[in-house]
């Protein structure tokens, strides 16, 4: 390459990025709004005028950054089931005694709730709005993230049937998620670590029976 064609390279990305670095704060920001006005309204209660109008554009310009209302909401449900899932596998992949993995996951899981009331909500009441195709990909997502959750469990109680820890981590998660009907959405540090440490401890006993560790 050229030191001239680098040059116009280096120029063009050095005006690109900052535009290109808007777009995805704009599509991000919709996604936040999104969730709380789904959560709030119901999907069928919010217009693209209501989103746009939450981050301060017209709703036609939503469709710069998404097909419409339905790829709103698909890109919110399949994005957080994404984000656990590659969330739960760096845990996994922290080599760490089965009990001590067991418990990042509980942490990583519960962080998660108290950070998005809105998106639980939304998953809990929402889900039949997807698209098959998405909603199949939302379903595959789930099943593997408690697939994780269950291999950890099997590490601790061997002799338990995988059917029976699914069963665990499906409750451990509908103890966790409670935290979208159940903690305010802002919440002072103390509060939210008041909270935190109960729910911890309360899946550490459902799940095994036992105090957590440490």
């Amino acid at each position: 390459m050229s030191m001239s064609a680098s040059k116009d390279l280096a120029t063009s990305e050095s005006i690109t990025s900052p535009r290109a670095a808007a777009k995805e704060q704009r599509r991000a920001d919709l996604l936040t709004s999104a969730a709380r006005l789904f959560a709030q309204r119901g999907y069928a209660g919010v217009s693209l005028d209501d989103l746009g109008q939450a981050v301060g554009v017209s709703g036609p310009a939503v469709y710069r950054h998404f097909a419409g209302k339905p790829a709103v909401l698909a890109a919110l449900l399949v994005g957080v089931s994404e984000g656990l899932l590659a969330g739960a596998r760096r845990v996994a992949a922290d080599s760490q005694e089965p009990r001590g993995t067991l418990g990042a996951l509980i942490d990583f899981h519960v962080d998660f709730a108290l950070d998005n009331h809105d998106v639980i909500r939304v998953q809990d009441r929402e889900l039949q709005h997807l698209a098959d195709s998405d909603r199949r990909r939302v379903r595959t997502l789930q099943r593997e993230y408690v697939s994780i959750w269950v291999a950890q469990l099997g590490r601790i109680e061997p002799d338990a049937s995988p059917a029976a820890l699914a069963y665990r981590a499906h409750a451990a998660f509908g103890l966790i998620n409670s935290t979208s009907h159940s903690v305010r959405a802002r919440m002072a540090r103390a509060e939210r670590e008041v909270a935190r440490v109960a729910l911890r401890e309360m899946t550490w006993w459902a799940l095994l029976r036992e105090a957590p560790r440490g």
